[in-house]
């Protein structure tokens, strides 16, 4: 899995024969700065776009075809004993319901040449046919958390805080109500591109320099105006709307603020995004789980706690697995649901007209 944070590659050998998913080796590549910074600039239109993209696609499947070299060596197992790669690909444009309801979203790979290269099947490109079942093609990690953490006596929430943040509202046990979820708004992206002007680093660790700050009330309820945090769901987003342009546009107003405040407004946002989206769709659950790696961004959890003090918040690693694993090892689990011939979306999630198996397989 590589996110919309834009940070590297996060994998997981994952070992499905039990009643759980075993993880038997985790791993993480960094981008190379000129990867990353061609990867950010085909977010937004530019010169000669197919060819640059499709240099990056290259790029980026030598990267992961690095970081599954890292997990069979660190787990000792042969590349012919693993039955499949899910790739997720590098979103660069999320465009659905365009036209006539059917838009589009692009995940940049080269899928063949990471089978190639690792001479492993590679299962890609998961969005397209939720999306062309008049889908959101996000989020749709819902389905797989339901099968990790579903079946709890009272209705709990996983909180996916990477780039951008969704949650997975997760119906109690023996309910007849289907798995919710859906995107909230920014995660980390919005936090790590403050950081990486003000203070030169790539994300706020820990959310160290946000408590430096105040959060400024105004402000925050100048950008939570933003119709996004109103719509209903179904709903997903990405950098197509929150980006550095639609930051700096709402700050006009607030230019004497301090860098520190900003940025302590900005986990606010994050965080009372997520928060408004539990009581008004989720008013019964009782547990958070927050995974990703904005889940390391203990500012961001603290006032997640403030904001639903009825509500017990934890990491996944409670659960015994660490928060930066748990997207890669979705997207194993959804290679595994297209190799059984199984759907991985979840209909009342994205919006699709019905179950759907999820992605393209490459064979070895």
């Amino acid at each position: 899995m590589s996110g919309t944070s834009l940070d590297g590659v996060d994998g997981v050998l994952v070992e499905f024969s039990g009643d759980c998913p075993v993880v038997m080796a985790g791993a993480y590549c960094d981008f190379p700065p000129a990867l990353r910074n061609e990867l950010l600039a085909l977010q937004a239109r530019g010169a000669d776009e197919i060819h640059r993209e499709a240099l990056a696609a290259n790029a980026l499947a030598r990267c992961y075809a690095d970081c599954v070299a890292q997990l069979l060596a660190a787990s000792q197992v042969a590349p012919d004993s693993v039955y499949a790669i899910g790739a997720h690909g590098q979103t660069i444009r999320h465009q659905p319901g365009l036209h006539d309801g059917i838009g589009y979203t692009r995940q940049t790979q080269h899928p063949a040449l990471l089978a190639e290269l690792t001479g492993i099947a590679v299962v890609a490109d998961f969005r397209s046919r939720d999306i062309a079942a008049g889908g959101q093609g996000a989020p749709l990690v819902p389905a797989f958390h339901q099968a990790l953490f579903g079946g709890a006596p009272d209705t709990r929430v996983v909180c996916n805080l990477g780039g951008f943040s969704n949650i997975s509202i997760l119906p109690p046990a023996g309910s007849a109500a289907p798995v919710r979820g859906f995107d909230c708004g920014p995660g980390n992206v919005l936090l790590d591109l403050w950081t990486l002007r003000h203070r030169g680093a790539a994300y706020d660790a820990g959310g160290a320099w946000a408590r430096t700050g105040t959060m400024h009330a105004g402000l925050l309820a100048h950008l939570l105006a933003d119709p996004y945090f109103a719509q209903q769901p179904p709903k997903s987003t990405g950098r197509d709307l929150f980006n550095a342009g639609w930051l700096d546009e709402r700050l006009q107003a607030f230019s004497a603020l301090q860098p520190a405040d900003v940025q302590a407004t900005l986990v606010a946002l994050t965080a009372e995004a997520i928060a408004r989206d539990i009581r008004s769709h989720a008013p019964d659950t009782r547990s958070l789980i927050a995974c990703g790696g904005g889940a390391r961004n203990t500012a961001v959890l603290a006032y997640l706690q403030e904001a639903l003090p009825a509500i017990a918040v934890t990491t996944s690693a409670a659960h015994g697995i660490p928060p930066q694993q748990i997207e890669a090892l979705a997207f194993a689990w959804l290679a595994r649901q297209c190799l059984q011939g199984l759907p991985g979306n979840e209909p009342a999630v994205t919006g699709a007209r019905g179950p759907r198996i999820l992605g393209a397989l490459y064979p070895a």
